[in-house]
């Protein structure tokens, strides 16, 4: 081959996001947390998600865009209103790119999980592992802990050829904790 070899993107996932410390209600707003909250949660997944989209249409390859919102984005919270209304903006941002993007034939979905036990909710929440997996678990139908796993098997099936024509759509792996409806952090109020 004579130059560099040419690489194309296929698929891309884009699993950024933080939360912020402060319970916040919409009465107390901080919005130097607020804005780098939506710096990395909004404008990082809209980042990733136009730049990806350029290297996809620019090639004509009929690819896959997934994100990472969460079921906070698809019903409100009693607190960390930045994070809930971060998550929103995911999510239609999500649809809207599908929108535009399906007449090259690439998808655009997201996966929306519950609580997982991860450092940065362990922080956040101000709880060891099995604290946080306990307060997650009661809230679940399934009745197990939703682990880093079954989020990947989600990805995985939207990135997959089984998805074909899923487009726009929002995932939920919950473990069907949305049934209820309930704030995932309401436990400490």
């Amino acid at each position: 081959m004579d130059g560099p070899e040419i690489c194309q993107l296929d698929i891309m996932f884009s699993n950024a996001g933080i939360v912020n410390r402060s319970d916040q209600t919409v009465l107390d707003l901080e919005f130097s947390a607020f804005d780098r909250l939506f710096a990395v949660n909004v404008r990082g997944m809209a980042a990733c998600v136009k730049h990806a989209a350029r290297a996809m249409v620019d090639r004509g390859v009929k690819g896959c865009i997934v994100c990472t919102a969460s079921v906070a984005g698809s019903h409100g919270m009693g607190r960390r209103t930045d994070y809930c209304m971060s998550k929103h903006a995911v999510v239609g941002l999500v649809r809207s790119a599908s929108k535009q993007l399906g007449e090259h034939g690439i998808r655009v979905n997201c996966v929306s999980p519950h609580g997982i036990a991860t450092p940065m909710m362990c922080k956040a929440l101000e709880m060891e592992a099995d604290e946080v997996e306990k307060v997650y678990e009661a809230r679940t139908r399934l009745k197990g802990v939703l682990r880093a796993r079954h989020v990947a098997d989600a990805v995985l099936f939207l990135a997959s050829d089984q998805s074909a024509f899923v487009t726009g759509h929002d995932l939920s792996v919950d473990g069907g904790s949305q049934l209820d409806i309930q704030d995932p952090t309401s436990h400490t109020r």
